[in-house]
């Protein structure tokens, strides 16, 4: 994992391009590499070592000329190295080493080839290419400036008063001066008449185990983010039965504003049935305000629900930093995969919900994925996630969607995927943390958190500011004033129009009410009482 600067073209000064780079030396506080080639162009690398700790140093050079820099992980890089590149002789002992060797091989079409989480960028002389995995679990930006030259960076920071134009990197695709950009990833899945498959729970368990034991790769240890919730849940019970025949306990972390926080009281049940090392964090609405700034500066996004999340996944990997933890795995995608969130109980239609999971999953690179890779590399944390492994999509995504619909138990969302880890003879989590009620991470914190975030985000700002708002920001223009100081915020950091236009944000569809707080969903409360009615609710 971490930061990844390129400047493509003549007559960048290289100590501003190294200076440029330490912006974000969040991302790789363990060692800083560049590179200045032949024709002028400079390729920065700001290390977090977790595979090859002592030789695995960037960018890398390729057999000849080609130099890389590589952000995320490649799970499948042993087999790539015992197979279709067994051949060629390796510098490192690194994953990221493949992917130089895959273009020296194959030329630009090679991403497919590649099983995991990446942003990298490859410059052979004149030539070069760069690429971002299909979901876009690693971030990555491109511009240009006014002499042309373009650049590619993991976050904005380092480009954002450098270039005149730039934007966010589409997942899924590569770039190369000869073609632009090129979509690689075109799975099945993305037609949303091709979901015919039957429902087979046994499948379900398999994809997600497998998914899980390729990303507990890493010489260093693994945490997991357990808020309590389902998903965080059964990741971490997963990685817990993975370990359990090595003899290793894996190291589990919650936070809330409290002992007593949803998040919290769930996760203490979790952990002990699962035996993991817990470790519960608290943090006041104060603590949480005090680092808004900093927080939005960092994800690089005035989205609400992004920051209303990023406050205590932030201060939360500061404290799985301070246990020299370095990866954790976490529950991202889930509610995509099988309409999990609140409000696809009132979709209209089965082809209705079909194409909203299609459109969540391919934008989740804008809301979820950035908030869970920024809030936690702002310390030091790589997070994987094993919901948007290629294969579990490719499994999951195409299952009927009325096996998905909400119909049992009044409602409950994410059915069939709690029905394939309900296992009695051999239960996964409790029965009170499999079955319980979907609640937003900002949520589960703490319903105290957001209540008192919006109380404070009205007294800075007046209803005179609001009212100019779409003057003022005639991009995405906020409408409450919450949203209005976080752009206020985000705008103070980065006032350059491309900027703002690499937000989008996160609205709820069928509800009324548009807040995306699960809260705002009028079947949060009902739906609580009805489950638990029905016997298998907390």
């Amino acid at each position: 994992m971490s930061g990844i600067l390129a400047v493509i073209g003549k007559g960048k000064d290289p100590q501003l391009v190294r200076e440029l780079s330490k912006r974000m030396s969040h991302r790789g506080p363990d060692e800083r590499g560049y590179q200045i080639l032949e024709n002028g162009s400079i390729i920065c690398h700001e290390s977090l070592s977790i595979i090859d700790l002592n030789s695995g140093k960037q960018p890398i050079q390729g057999t000849k000329n080609a130099w890389m820099a590589h952000d995320g992980e490649i799970y499948n890089y042993q087999e790539l190295k015992n197979g279709l590149l067994k051949e060629y002789t390796f510098r490192t002992k690194s994953d990221s080493e493949v992917i130089v060797h895959l273009y020296e091989e194959f030329g630009y079409d090679f991403c497919n080839k590649l099983d995991g989480d990446f942003a990298f960028v490859i410059i052979d002389g004149d030539d070069y290419i760069a690429g971002r995995d299909p979901l876009g679990v690693k971030p990555l930006y491109y511009g240009l400036d006014e002499r042309g030259r373009i650049y590619f960076s993991s976050e904005m920071k380092p480009i954002a008063d450098q270039c005149k134009t730039f934007s966010t990197f589409p997942p899924g695709h590569y770039y190369t001066p000869k073609t632009g950009f090129v979509k690689y990833y075109q799975p099945e899945y993305e037609d949303y008449e091709k979901a015919s498959h039957d429902l087979e729970l046994s499948l379900i368990r398999e994809t997600l185990t497998e998914a899980v034991r390729k990303r507990l790769m890493g010489d260093l240890p693994v945490g997991v983010l357990l808020s309590g919730g389902l998903d965080s849940s059964l990741i971490s019970s997963i990685a817990a039965r993975l370990l359990a025949g090595s003899g290793k306990k894996i190291q589990s972390f919650s936070i809330g504003l409290n002992a007593d926080a949803p998040d919290n009281k769930i996760a203490r049940k979790a952990a002990e049935f699962l035996g993991t090392e817990h470790h519960e964090i608290h943090f006041s609405v104060q603590e949480g305000i005090e680092v808004l700034e900093k927080i939005i500066q960092n994800i690089e996004t005035y989205d609400v629900i992004s920051v209303r999340a990023s406050v205590p996944m932030f201060i939360l990997s500061k404290a799985i930093a301070e246990k020299g933890i370095k990866a954790i795995l976490s529950g991202e995608g889930a509610d995509e995969i099988f309409g999990g969130h609140l409000y696809f109980r009132n979709a209209p239609s089965t082809e209705g919900f079909q194409k909203e999971t299609i459109e969540r999953v391919q934008k989740l690179f804008t809301a979820d994925l950035l908030r869970a890779d920024k809030s936690t590399m702002a310390n030091g944390i790589e997070t994987r996630v094993p919901f948007l492994d290629k294969d579990f999509l490719d499994a999951n995504m195409l299952i009927k969607p009325e096996e998905k619909q909400p119909k049992t138990y009044d409602g409950i969302e994410k059915y069939i995927l709690r029905k394939a880890f309900d296992t009695p003879e051999n239960p996964y989590l409790p029965t009170e943390v499999l079955w319980r009620q979907k609640e937003q991470f900002s949520d589960g914190v703490g319903y105290n958190w957001i209540d008192e975030l919006i109380a404070y985000c009205a007294t800075q700002v007046t209803d005179q500011q609001l009212e100019g708002a779409n003057a003022e920001f005639p991009y995405n223009s906020p409408t409450t004033k919450e949203a209005y100081l976080y752009r206020s915020i985000f705008h103070k950091h980065y006032p350059q129009v491309s900027a703002a236009q690499t937000v989008r944000k996160w609205i709820p569809k069928w509800q009324e009410n548009q807040d995306p707080s699960g809260r705002a969903n009028a079947a949060h409360l009902k739906a609580d009482v009805k489950i638990a009615k029905s016997g298998v609710g907390v």
